[in-house]
Parts: C-alpha cells; structure tokens; sequence
C-alpha cells in the first residue's frame, strides 16, 4: 500500500518540523517536503506530487490562499488543507473558494490532525466544528444585512462596518477587529452616516439595528 505523500508549508522554522514527526508516527504517512512560503511551495510541486499539502495562510513572498488558488488551477487533484492560528471567517471563506478541501486551526491534537490528513487524501472537506459554526453564523448574518447593504447602498466594507456600530463597537475595536487604520474608519463611518442620513452614532445604531 503506498503512503500519502504529504508537503508541509510554513514560514515557521519550527513548527513544520514538529507537524513532520507528529504525522509521520502513522507508517501511512510521508512528509516529502518542507517549503517557507507559496512561491517556493510552486517550485515543488513542478517536480513532486503530494497527495496533500498543509498550508499556512500568512506567509511572505506568497500567502497561503494565493498559492492554494494556483494549486487548484494547475493541480486540482492535490489535496490542500489550511493550517492556522487564525479561524477569522474571511480567511476560512477566501481559502474555501480557492480551492482548499479544508481549514484546520493550529491547536489540532496529533490524532485529529493524521486523521485530516487521511480524510484529505480521501477527498473529504474537512471543518471544525467552531470552524463550521462560524461559517454557518457568517452566512446568518449576511441574509440579515443584506437588507441594510441594498435599502442604504453601503459597499460590503461598510456594512461590516455599519453592523459593528451596532454592536457598540468603537472606531478603535473596528479598526482591530478589520486590521485597518483609526482614521480609515472614521472615514467610512462619516460615509455611512451620510448615508444613513444621521449625524451622530446613536441615531446610527438605531438606524442600523431596524434593517437587521
């Protein structure tokens, strides 16, 4: 029986080397390759061909939803998973529509993460269950804010942003919270309430929560 060829992606120096000896205390296993980034992943895959690919999201050169993307054009049948810290939604929807079969969160024990593995090479999507609650909740939301988005013609950024005035959020846990600049969503929340038709971030809130 041959084993399951596996390439491991990661700009961490330490962590691959440590997922290589987690998976390859299962004899069906191979780890073939540790590469840094997308593009040198690329130059791999031009001379070998793992069954499945463990792939970082953020890295340098190349992050980890572009090069799957490139994968899934170029080698559809390879098997790519997701392996992050971050289970941010946006990440797990962009990975997902580029071609990923799954998105596993880096606190993975090392039973669940051969099993992924085993499930990957299979053909399986695989999604933790906190994984799959926050996809299922993204897609709740986005029916609800539809409304507000199309009755007051907000862009998608400033609906986000308009759902987490809300929410209570201040100007600065919105900028956290979308990695984008204090002023940046000053500027987007003059925007809206030009939109909304109001001046001040009560009104807004009131507003906002009526369409939602």
């Amino acid at each position: 029986m041959s084993k399951i060829k596996v390439l491991l992606v990661d700009d961490q120096r330490i962590l691959p080397e440590g997922l290589k000896a987690i998976l390859e205390t299962d004899p069906e296993i191979e780890v073939i390759g540790i590469r840094d980034n997308g593009k040198t992943a690329l130059l791999f895959l031009e001379s070998n061909a793992p069954d499945v690919i463990l792939m970082d999201i953020r890295m340098p050169e190349m992050n980890g939803v572009d090069c799957t993307k490139h994968i899934n054009q170029r080698y559809p049948h390879i098997s790519v998973l997701m392996l992050t810290t971050f289970d941010d939604r946006d990440y797990i929807e962009d990975a997902l529509k580029n071609g990923a079969c799954g998105y596993l969160l880096k606190d993975i024990s090392g039973e669940k993460l051969i099993a992924a593995v085993k499930d990957a090479a299979k053909g399986d999507t695989i999604l933790p269950s906190r994984v799959a609650a926050r996809l299922l909740s993204n897609l709740k939301v986005k029916k609800k804010t539809d409304r507000l988005k199309d009755t007051f013609f907000l862009t998608e950024r400033e609906n986000e942003i308009a759902v987490m005035i809300s929410q209570g959020y201040t100007n600065k846990q919105i900028a956290g919270s979308l990695y984008i600049s204090e002023g940046t969503v000053k500027n987007y929340v003059s925007v809206i309430y030009e939109k909304l038709g109001t001046n001040d971030r009560t009104g807004a809130a009131i507003k906002i929560k009526e369409y939602i």
